[in-house]
């Protein structure tokens, strides 16, 4: 029975894992492959790095998709940490009532469906006749997406440091300021790393907003892809090329994971070693 027990939980993961990591893995597979479909690969599987090659051609158009969705990804990560940060930092520092308040109303854009809040705020754009080409819509519409995450990644940090060592620093005659980027700022550091690595994925894989508030001659990477399924005259060679985008981006995250796994191994070796030096 136990046995039994233990081989259907086993299954279970197995199914889970399958169900998540399957399409990933065959398009994957497939931007190795000579077909331009899923059809024709599955029929007669060539090896080829055809897609790779057209990929990274700067002439073609999804290689030039990819990088002004990332320089917008930096951008709107890089304000929307700076935002959070000293949002979460004025939300830790006020009074109990206000950072509850604060802290029920940085929790809506997070609940909130995302469609909402892109009509919302498309609407808002329309009302008061912002013109979209300068960016302005489309950088503040990702930032109010991106900023409440940063503030959930760095309030934790600022509730685990030890606040003891900033009133000392104060007592030892440091500035506010000086307090603020001495002692603060890195013992959260980490916390602002993985609010700023969130706000790009955010950016990255946003559509909804980007749909209703980037300028016509702008495109990223969600809104090129929407809109070559939707046409029919595009050839399949563009569609196929964003298989080798999906296969560089799940070799990068499989590489990180295993870096910061091998990296978290050996601190808590070191750490233990530490412990018992004999």
């Amino acid at each position: 029975m136990v046995k039994l027990k233990s081989i259907l939980k086993w299954a279970f993961l197995v199914l889970i894992l399958f169900f998540i990591y399957a399409p990933i893995i065959l398009l994957t597979l497939f931007s190795f492959g000579k077909g331009e479909t899923i059809q024709a690969n599955l029929k007669d599987f060539q090896f080829s790095l055809t897609h790779y090659e057209y990929f990274f051609n700067i002439n073609n158009e999804p290689l030039q998709v990819v990088l002004q969705t990332i320089g917008l990804a930096l951008i709107v990560a890089f304000l929307s940490t700076i935002l959070g940060t000293v949002g979460s930092i004025g939300i830790f520092y006020s009074k109990k009532r206000i950072n509850t308040i604060l802290s029920a109303v940085n929790r809506i854009p997070v609940i909130n469906a995302e469609v909402v809040t892109a009509i919302s705020f498309a609407l808002f754009v329309s009302f008061f006749q912002i013109d979209k080409s300068t960016f302005i819509p489309l950088i503040l519409g990702q930032m109010i997406l991106c900023t409440p995450f940063v503030v959930l990644s760095v309030v934790p940090k600022l509730k685990q440091m030890d606040n003891n060592l900033y009133e000392a620093a104060l007592d030892l005659g440091a500035s506010p300021t000086r307090a603020l980027f001495s002692v603060v700022i890195p013992q959260i550091m980490p916390g602002i790393v993985a609010g700023f690595l969130l706000s790009v994925t955010l950016s990255l894989d946003d559509y909804v907003i980007a749909a209703y508030t980037k300028p016509d001659s702008f495109t990223t990477i969600s809104t090129h892809i929407y809109g070559l399924s939707h046409n029919n005259q595009v050839g399949p060679t563009i569609k196929a090329a964003y298989w080798a985008f999906t296969g560089i981006i799940f070799f990068i995250i499989i590489l990180v994971v295993i870096t910061a796994n091998i990296l978290a191994n050996r601190k808590t070796r070191s750490k233990k070693n530490e412990k018992t030096p004999f």
